[in-house]
């Protein structure tokens, strides 16, 4: 059982994606915005980030870049799940130090083995 931070600024959305990692066996946090994720996941250290790049503020990339910068979090992989699907956004988005990039509405079963190689599972 893995802890997902997930920063996600729809709540249908976040709901969705909730039930089906807690389906999975993982304990999950939310965050609505990537300021207040980027918050949360220095202070609760979770094992895993999944971003949407589409947030108010702070969009996903730009968060994914200070995580990934940031001494205290530099070790927890990210994986951007994002409706943006072309090759540019996905590449952008590993350049800005995501671990993984997987287009929006995710398999469950490919969500999972992608979280699984991310964590060491």
């Amino acid at each position: 059982m893995a802890r997902i931070l997930l920063i996600e600024d729809s709540p249908t959305e976040a709901a969705v994606m909730t039930q089906l990692l807690e389906r999975n066996g993982h304990h999950v946090t939310t965050s609505g915005s990537a300021e207040d994720g980027i918050a949360t996941c220095r202070r609760d250290k979770p094992d895993l980030v999944l971003m949407d790049v589409v947030l108010p503020g702070m969009n996903g990339f730009q968060a994914t870049r200070a995580l990934s910068r940031d001494v205290d979090t530099s070790h927890i992989p990210v994986l951007i799940v994002s409706t943006k699907g072309l090759e540019t956004d996905r590449v952008w988005g590993l350049r800005q130090g995501a671990k993984d990039y997987i287009v929006k509405p995710p398999r469950e079963s490919d969500l999972i083995a992608r979280i699984n190689a991310l964590i060491g599972h």
